[in-house]
């Protein structure tokens, strides 16, 4: 009588945490499946010459690779928008839901060194090029972000001018590339800090 209860008991206890891991993996599952919040085209720097227009938020990583980040987004978990203007100013932000809070905070670092040495990177494969770069500095925002310019030159042509903000909200990763022709002293680095701010705070709403 008492070995019966005791394997009732223990076979309950079984069903409730296959239920309880399955619920959590579900969750889990259902946040992966689900976009993280993405910005609108107004949450980005004016454009003196247009309105910015925002593609739709799409599953996977972009077709072409965001200069600088090539290789180093993972498809798996990501979505991503593309903005445009009438002009050369263009934009893309790509976000990722990580398997857990950790796997978030490495795919961060590695999206920040990528970018600090983006620009040697690219004269090493570039001759007769120039490059540059800053670090603009982190922002007080959920886990944080990171703000970087890279500027990049060859002869006989336009130089271009590219602006990248890194963050993390949890288990979710984004980055925002703004780019157009220009130099760096010419990027709206306070605005872009802004754009990066919001960026964050939209990813888990």
């Amino acid at each position: 009588m008492f070995r019966r209860t005791d394997t009732a008991a223990t076979l309950a206890t079984a069903l409730v945490a296959a239920a309880t891991a399955f619920v959590l993996t579900t969750s889990t599952s259902a946040a992966a499946a689900t976009a993280p919040g993405f910005l609108a085209g107004t949450d980005l720097p004016p454009h003196p010459g247009s309105a910015w227009y925002p593609g739709k938020v799409t599953k996977g990583l972009p077709e072409f690779a965001p200069f600088c980040l090539d290789g180093v987004l993972p498809a798996a978990g990501s979505w991503h928008r593309a903005f445009g203007t009438e002009f050369d100013t263009g934009a893309v932000q790509v976000s990722v839901r990580s398997s857990s809070a950790s796997a978030a905070a490495k795919l961060v670092g590695t999206l920040e060194r990528t970018v600090a040495a983006c620009a040697a990177d690219w004269l090493r494969t570039t001759p007769g090029g120039t490059a540059s770069w800053e670090d603009y500095g982190t922002l007080p925002v959920e886990e944080g972000a990171h703000v970087y310019g890279v500027h990049t030159s060859i002869p006989d042509s336009e130089p271009g001018v590219h602006l990248y903000g890194i963050g993390r909200d949890g288990s979710t990763v984004t980055v925002v590339k703004w780019g157009e022709m220009g130099n760096l002293s010419q990027a709206p680095v306070t605005a872009f800090k802004k754009t990066t701010t919001t960026a964050v705070n939209k990813l888990n709403p």
